[in-house]
């Protein structure tokens, strides 16, 4: 099989566009193969989900999924963001994805086979998760290897409009495929979809320069990473900001599952869309993001996506319309990512590059722990007080935590 060189097939010369990366035959195949399986995680998602609440009615269960989603990327995102700078960053990537492919396929065979209760489903979300932990700080930093710096930011800008573009296909191909042939075929159809980036990755003939281990140990790197964290300005107002923004946003895709079947009567198509919808709104905020930013301040925009996000929050419980909602999920979408972007923005421009990847995770850390704790504490609190009241509460919280948090100025 011939092996791809880092920067091969390159197109030296002419202008620099968004889609200059993609004219490099090793970036466009990983770009490929990385959407196919990006849409099979969230197809993935979407059935585990969907899933949990059709064999349980507990909230606590229901909200559990997403915090077995988010927990790995909190335990594990320092000393993952370590292995990737100490690493080979190829050899860890196949590792990674080769261990999701075989937690998929066992849980499809599993589920096929009737043998999936809540706490197994539960099981091997984490270790899916735990995989994609390890996994996606490595794949962040390949990027400067696979085109040339002055192509990092468009590339970048690809990536991201992958996730969103998989973010609003995969929830309602996942919702038919459920529908059609059963959530066993939909986690194995997620398993086939590594196989892709597998095969392009194993292909790759890196670099002897960039497959160099660092002098420096795990231990020492994340050592350096949390002095820096704790030090820089820029990064406390981050890590204040995102974990007031976390712990409230995440009763929606928590509890939306619940939403969408015990109060709404949906089934697995409707329910992905309503997710679909939610990414195709990313998906439109990407595409927004540069003209609000050139009218607004980082600090005025995400502030106002803040409150746009409480007040979908809030509107949610009280509209039956399907339509309706898929437009208040949009909403939510655009303002999810126009937050999270900035925060991530000013983590990258802000740290020098010695230390930029364990920044990241430091922000990874303080994002997915907010998440994992919120959806635990908001299945909780519905367990007791209702779906609608606590999509309320989370919005009440939302809110108050732009008015806590607002001496934390964000600066471009």
């Amino acid at each position: 099989m011939q092996r791809m060189g880092e920067k091969t097939q390159n197109h030296p010369g002419g202008p620099t566009g968004p889609w200059c990366p993609l004219r490099r035959r090793l970036f466009r195949a990983l770009w490929i193969a990385t959407l196919v399986s990006n849409v099979g995680t969230w197809m993935h998602s979407t059935a585990s989900a969907w899933l949990m609440a059709s064999i349980t009615t507990q909230p606590l269960m229901v909200s559990m999924v997403q915090t077995a989603i988010t927990l790995p990327v909190f335990l594990l995102s320092l000393p993952a963001g370590a292995l990737a700078d100490v690493c080979d960053r190829r050899k860890l990537i196949l590792l990674t994805q080769s261990w999701m492919l075989g937690a998929s396929a066992a849980l499809g065979v599993l589920t096929i086979m009737g043998h999936t209760t809540p706490w197994v489903l539960l099981l091997f979300t984490l270790l899916l998760g735990f995989g994609a932990a390890l996994n996606a700080p490595a794949w962040q930093a390949i990027v400067p290897e696979l085109v040339d710096r002055s192509e990092i930011q468009a590339a970048v800008a690809l990536n991201s409009a992958n996730f969103n573009v998989a973010r609003s296909v995969g929830p309602a191909l996942g919702g038919v495929i459920i529908g059609l042939a059963g959530f066993g075929v939909a986690f194995l159809m997620n398993a086939v979809t590594y196989l892709g980036v597998i095969l392009v990755v194993s292909t790759w003939n890196r670099s002897a320069d960039a497959s160099g281990i660092s002098s420096e140990g795990i231990l020492g790197a994340i050592q350096s990473g949390f002095r820096y964290a704790a030090k820089a300005p820029v990064m406390r107002t981050v890590l204040v900001r995102t974990v007031s923004f976390a712990l409230g946003a995440s009763a929606l895709m928590a509890l939306l599952p619940l939403l969408a079947k015990h109060e709404l009567g949906l089934d697995s198509a409707g329910y992905g869309l309503l997710v679909g919808s939610f990414g195709a709104g990313a998906v439109a905020g990407a595409g927004l993001l540069p003209t609000i930013r050139r009218r607004l301040s980082i600090n005025t925009m995400v502030t106002l996506a803040t409150m746009l996000f409480a007040l979908v929050l809030c509107l949610l419980p009280f509209f039956r319309p399907f339509p309706v909602l898929c437009g208040l999920l949009v909403l939510g979408g655009g303002s999810w990512l126009a937050i999270l972007s900035s925060f991530n923005s000013s983590v990258q421009t802000s740290a020098p590059s010695w230390v930029r990847g364990r920044a990241l995770a430091y922000y990874m850390l303080v994002f997915f722990g907010g998440m994992a704790a919120g959806s635990l504490l908001w299945g909780a609190v519905a367990s007791f007080a209702g779906t609608r009241a606590t999509l309320l509460s989370s919005a009440g919280v939302l809110s108050a935590g732009v008015l806590f948090t607002s001496r934390f100025q964000l600066t471009a």
